[in-house]
């Protein structure tokens, strides 16, 4: 168990006494799970496609995908709540997501399976949501269910009062006792019903403590003063560099996530770090898990972009979704190892990753960024049964047939077909190790992955690296195209996100400065313009506030929104406009930002993020967007804040700052003092120089133009004192915390990296 995760835990079970497979002992017992006969897994499933439940009219992507299921499926909404109370059944809560491989099991195995909906409908009152449109109440959830069992997932299980208080629940289960004599969903559900019936009092007692636990788990301790930033920094870095796995990279064993605010933290403490003897070493853990990622199965090599994890140390299996929100992390991620290392490698990769992202995860017409890529799919049109990776994955056969049996190199030393196979590992008999696959879903399959560099194969074939290089790239093409008429392609996720679209807009703008590509700025610019349109809003009292999503409408393939839209969580504030989230979402006792907003009451307890996971925490945003603010705006509200939100959190960073990589780089900046940068935009050298410099989180950087003089003074209360011939000469002007006049006016690039030293 890694310390991000044991962290975690042992701040929950410190209040509490769970075991797995029972509920909360401190009560008594409540529910002991036993083993029930019931029918095999070859239980008749749902024929009629015609009945459809109350998922139809949602718009979720996910929710749809359960429409026809036999279950009375309810979305997350108040006449659910009021018929479980009006029935006095419990709730049962599947929580998902639309790319969720083992969701989907779930669903085909239980959810489609006559019998075991019978249970579920006649004994329950049950409710499935897609955890991106409730990110808040996921959250509440899966920390009960991480605390009982020790781990967390999807899809998650919940059974719960129906008051909406948790008193069990799990990840996925099997649809009978098959595994190890344990109890499987049939037989769980029959045994918390009958709990339920015959003593109904005993389960909602065990509720109220599990919810008093929730509380005050919840409640962070809270610290007298601003943990310091740069021990806080070399802990992490401890840390980090315990959990780091130096033969592939990556901070795990197995399976591999790509972990982008670890590389983001690295990327940052080498920066400000440059004179320290371990920074070669830091570089080398990024350097390392950016460069095998690239090479490993994670990495679609023919179609771009980047698997949601692997299941091995190598990068080599992955699971085969595609997320937006890693791409546009790791686009920022190889964006700054370019601007670190001056690597042209890197930019290549971030190429790679906006050219995916343009191409398959865009509309067309509006320019909003869709979530995400399923990661099964048939391997044929003709095919029955979907399978992972299968619009992925070749055989041997394929790659023959596909590249054609007498195309040859031009000293005729070898045939393209065997060159693709030695670069990407291509076996007879398919590469993948059943262990890895203990579904057989990638039997006699391929997984691609660089398995001989093209200096060796050309070195092995007497040829130049030119050559290879060309080869490899027709070979790619034609099979890029052979997937993409020949196989059906994975599910869509065709939902708008809207903080994921920010994150990808941030993709877009480092991309777009460090690779000097107007481009990728200017779609950046579309994917904002495309968040105005859509998701910027007013609630009924006529305030300004923001949508979580929108969709695409499948029937005409423009933007729509639900009949009762979800208003925006905090993560999606965070990425925009602060003042309204402070408003919305600021803990004025303590300080932080709750996940929820206030006046919900589907919403049982309002926590905080505290976690820089698959994406930087809220409050980690939050805070460097804080630092920024008051670096140019003087506004003492903001620095106020930014003190009581770092002593909040100061007691998991000085603990356990891996948990919190991003804010703990943020704490380091705002310890020594974050810069507002105005350079001289007019110049072009000057632009193009100080566009390529890695900064500091948390450092603004302004381009003054001469026709934007005034506009930068208005935005800037400081500047109408001397910023204009300040900045002439092609200097830069650097303030510090807001100060009224320039700290510093140096003339080149070597005197600004002396600032973060």
């Amino acid at each position: 168990m890694n310390s991000r995760k044991s962290f975690a835990i042992a701040r929950f079970s410190k209040y509490s006494n769970f075991k797995n497979n029972s509920l909360f002992t401190s009560c008594g017992t409540i529910i002991k799970l036993q083993q029930r006969t019931m029918a095999s897994s070859s239980t008749p499933k749902n024929e009629s496609k015609s009945a459809k439940n109350r998922l139809q009219h949602e718009k979720s992507p996910y929710l749809l995908q359960h429409q026809s299921n036999p279950v009375n499926w309810y979305p997350w909404s108040n006449e659910a709540f009021e018929l479980a109370k009006s029935s006095n059944k419990p709730i049962f809560l599947s929580v998902g997501y639309s790319t969720c491989h083992w969701c989907h099991v779930m669903e085909r195995e239980s959810f489609q399976d006559n019998l075991i909906a019978k249970v579920m409908n006649e004994k329950f009152i049950n409710i499935k949501m897609d955890r991106e449109e409730r990110p808040d109440v996921d959250k509440i959830y899966m920390t009960f269910v991480q605390a009982i069992s020790g781990s967390g997932g999807w899809p998650m299980s919940v059974w719960m009062t129906p008051n909406l208080r948790p008193f069990y629940g799990g990840t996925y289960y099997p649809p009978d006792d098959r595994y190890y004599g344990r109890p499987g969903f049939r037989s769980i559900l029959e045994t918390i019903s009958d709990q339920w019936v015959e003593d109904q009092e005993k389960c909602e007692n065990s509720a109220t403590k599990i919810l008093d636990v929730l509380n005050r788990a919840a409640n962070l301790p809270t610290g007298e003063t601003i943990t310091n930033g740069q021990p806080a920094a070399s802990r992490c870095l401890q840390q980090l560099t315990r959990s780091y796995e130096p033969s592939f990279g990556g901070f795990s064993e197995h399976p591999k996530f790509p972990q982008p605010v670890n590389l983001h933290f690295l990327m940052d403490w080498a920066m400000k770090n440059p004179n320290d003897p371990t920074r070669f070493s830091v570089i080398k853990m990024v350097e390392t898990t950016l460069k095998e990622m690239a090479k490993g199965g994670i990495h679609d090599h023919i179609g771009q972009g980047f698997a949601r994890y692997s299941t091995d140390k190598k990068w080599f299996v992955p699971h085969f979704e595609k997320m937006l929100y890693d791409q546009a992390q790791l686009a920022v991620a190889y964006s700054n190892a370019y601007l670190l290392t001056k690597d042209e490698f890197y930019t290549t990769i971030v190429r790679d990753i906006l050219s995916y992202v343009g191409r398959d995860l865009t509309h067309p017409e509006e320019n909003g960024i869709y979530s995400a890529e399923d990661a099964d799919s048939k391997f044929s049109f003709d095919s029955v049964e979907k399978k992972e990776g299968a619009f992925y994955v070749f055989t041997d056969s394929e790659i023959e047939e596909i590249l054609g049996k007498n195309k040859q190199l031009s000293n005729g030393k070898a045939r393209v077909a065997d060159v693709f196979r030695i670069r990407y590992g291509i076996k007879p008999n398919g590469n993948v190790d059943p262990l890895s696959d203990p579904h057989d879903e990638l039997k006699q399959q391929n997984v691609l992955f660089e398995a001989m560099t093209i200096p060796n194969i050309a070195k092995k074939f007497d040829v130049s690296e030119a050559e290879i290089s060309n080869v490899l790239d027709e070979a790619k093409t034609v099979l890029f195209n052979y997937r993409n008429i020949n196989r059906p392609r994975p599910g869509l996720d065709t939902k708008f996100v809207t903080s994921w679209n920010g994150l990808m807009i941030t993709g877009y703008a480092k991309a777009g400065m460090a690779l000097q590509s107007q481009e990728y700025i200017d779609r950046g610019v579309k994917a904002m313009e495309f968040l105005v349109k859509y998701v910027f809003t007013t609630d009924k009292n006529g305030k300004f506030d923001l949508l979580r999503s929108c969709y695409r409408d499948e029937q005409n393939q423009g933007v729509c929104n639900l009949q009762t839209p979800i208003f925006g969580c905090v993560d999606d504030f965070a990425n925009l406009l602060q003042q309204r989230q402070d408003e919305l979402f600021w803990d004025d006792a303590v300080g932080g930002y709750f996940t929820s907003r206030a006046g919900d009451e589907s919403v049982i307890i309002r926590m905080k993020d505290d976690d820089d996971g698959a994406e930087p925490s809220s409050n980690s945003t939050s805070v460097i967007n804080l630092i920024r603010l008051n670096s140019f705006l003087q506004d003492a509200s903001y620095s106020s804040k930014i003190e009581k939100l770092f002593k909040q959190f100061s007691d998991r960073i000085s603990k356990v700052p891996i948990t919190l990589p991003v804010m703990t780089s943020a704490l380091t900046t705002n310890t020594k003092g974050a810069h507002t940068i105005v350079y001289n935009a007019d110049d072009a050298s000057t632009k193009e120089s100080i566009r390529k410099q890695l900064l500091p989180l948390g450092t603004a950087l302004i381009g003054l133009e001469s026709k934007n003089h005034e506009e930068i003074s208005q935005l800037l209360p400081y500047a109408k004192i001397s910023l204009t011939k300040d900045i002439t000469g092609r200097k830069f002007c650097i303030f510090s915390k807001g100060q009224d006049s320039p700290n510093e006016t140096i003339s080149s690039l070597d005197e600004l990296d002396k600032l973060w030293v």
